[in-house]
């Protein structure tokens, strides 16, 4: 979306003045001519401090580990490609804006790498979670990250110790974020491949909106894994083949000063999530730890290991979490038995909400308390079909869980007649803790919506 500013000019030659001739002339000035500020040249692989302007279409080539210095702003213009040659990583101690569009998306890739999405592949061999290059790894000094129609691939590869990235932070990840007063926006943009989280987050406000993430994780990592102090909103974001989960929050390590982690995390499509962890007793959907609060309306989830999980210990921060009309889909018995996980399996003591689909009265046993392990009946086995225009519902044949980790030729969008129309919950608001501005914070916050998850009939929602 660009803003479009008109200027009526009356324009008066010296002749017409002295004449006392009224006759004037009107022109339309639609668009603002504006000359970008310090253009980077993209002539040779870029090394060390970068600042100013990647320009629209240009391809730029990273040679070694670059940086953008505290104090400094790197933009990307739409439609610009940044590849990573070997396993360096972008340091972000300044500001970062990636300005892509749905017609003219950018890139943070690595050159050469291809996706390898093809049903039963083996994980250890997959291209998604080997770590080609490092990833955008912002320091403690940095404002704001804002990534608008943006792909991020392959990223993930270790961090060495000579590298001056370990200054900054130790581990690697996609997207790295640590400033408690910043704020971080990832909307409209995509996340694929990760060895571990591709998200970590380690306070501040964020917007994460109408994204989607695939493949991420090898043997664990969630979407999102905020921590200490995080506050905003998750919404309208497709998961799909996370080794964990789609979401997850914690207050662990929050900052003195600074409000404990409260995130909304309402409209997510999230499918066939934790199926790569290595722990016992994690993975699934969507995760509130120790001392989080918040909500969690609306998700739509499919084929998941684990439901909803409201940790016990250490517990979450219960008298803050609110949370109801979530939808699941199960075709496995094991993911039946666990849409409610337990206390003994997983440390679990999440309520089954009345407003929630399928009712759990119809397939918990008679006298179930949060927290109690049980065997759902068999009636909720592919009931209550989504109703996707082409999703992996029911579950393929000749396909496990595990193998449904990319999105492909799917569309997860709902038909007309989807059970799941018109059954969201539009009771409450957005956090909207990131100021609405077309370059300097979140284009839209989306208010929650009246079908359940990313997609809604009316075309709002994710667009991908």
């Amino acid at each position: 979306m660009k803003k479009l500013i008109i200027f009526s000019v009356s324009v008066l030659s010296l002749s017409t003045f002295f004449s006392s001739c009224k006759k004037t002339e009107t022109r339309e000035i639609w668009q603002a001519v504006v000359k970008p500020s310090s253009p980077v040249s993209d002539a040779a692989p870029l090394c060390g401090s970068i600042k100013g302007t990647m320009l629209s279409g240009k391809t730029y080539t990273i040679g070694c580990d670059v940086f953008v210095n505290a104090g400094d702003t790197l933009i990307l213009q739409e439609g610009v490609t940044v590849k990573f040659s070997g396993p360096y990583g972008l340091g972000v101690k300044g500001s970062l804006i990636s300005l892509g569009t749905q017609a003219h998306p950018n890139y943070f890739t690595y050159a050469g790498a291809t996706k390898t999405d093809t049903y039963g592949y083996d994980p250890s061999k997959d291209s998604a979670y080997v770590g080609r290059w490092i990833g955008i790894i912002g320091a403690t000094t940095c404002p704001m990250m804002i990534f608008k129609w943006t792909h991020i691939e392959f990223a993930g590869a270790a961090i060495p110790s000579s590298s001056a990235i370990s200054q900054i932070y130790t581990s690697p990840y996609p997207m790295f974020f640590q400033n408690p007063a910043g704020y971080l926006v990832f909307e409209d943009s995509w996340l694929y491949g990760s060895t571990d989280d591709p998200f970590r987050i380690l306070g501040g406000k964020i917007e994460i909106m109408r994204s989607t993430f695939e493949k991420c994780g090898y043997t664990g990592g969630e979407a999102m894994n905020a921590k200490s102090g995080t506050i905003g909103d998750f919404a309208y974001n497709l998961c799909i083949g996370m080794a964990t989960n789609g979401p997850k929050l914690s207050n662990i390590s929050a900052p003195v000063g600074f409000p404990g982690s409260n995130m909304r995390i309402y409209n997510n499509t999230i499918v066939n999530c934790g199926y790569r962890r290595a722990a016992t007793g994690r993975g699934g959907s969507i995760n509130f730890e120790q001392g989080a609060g918040g909500m969690a309306y609306n998700n739509l989830i499919v084929n998941c290991k684990f439901g909803l999980r409201v940790v016990q210990n250490p517990i979450a921060d219960t008298a803050n979490l609110f949370y109801g009309y979530n939808y699941t889909y199960v075709d496995s018995p094991i993911c039946a038995n666990n849409i409610y996980p337990s206390l003994k399996i997983s440390t679990s003591i999440t309520r089954a909400m009345p407003t929630d689909l399928p009712a759990p009265s119809t397939f918990l046993p008679v006298g179930w308390n949060p927290g109690d392990t049980y065997t759902a009946a068999t009636s909720v086995l592919g009931a209550n079909n989504p109703q996707f225009i082409n999703g992996p519902v029911p579950m393929p044949a000749g396909l496990q869980l595990r193998d449904i980790a990319f999105v492909g030729n799917y569309n997860f969008a709902l038909k007309s007649t989807s059970p799941c129309v018109g059954k969201g919950y539009t009771g409450f608001a957005p956090r909207a803790d990131v100021p609405i501005d077309l370059t300097y914070g979140v284009t839209e916050i989306t208010p929650p919506g009246k079908d359940m998850g990313a997609f809604q009939t009316n075309g709002t929602g994710n667009h991908h």
